[in-house]
């Protein structure tokens, strides 16, 4: 690996960070984990939580970034 390597993945992986960052802050405001999709039933002894809708947006946005990083 050559310096120009280590560069271009030191830049990708501090953005990578960074935008993960940003999303740990603007978690509240983001609604992720309640989207229509989402799957919550319990009651006060146990709670079941399969969250459906933000597992495929995620993957999508994951996705997408992925691919944009990917093209030569």
């Amino acid at each position: 690996m050559n310096w120009i390597e280590t560069g271009k993945f030191l830049i990708i992986a501090g953005t990578v960070i960074l935008v993960l960052g940003l999303l740990f802050v603007m978690s509240d405001h983001l609604q992720l984990g309640r989207l229509p999709g989402d799957i919550r039933f319990g009651n006060d002894r146990f709670r079941i939580y399969i969250p459906v809708a933000t597992c495929i947006l995620v993957s999508v946005i994951i996705t997408l970034i992925v691919n944009f990083f990917s093209r030569k």
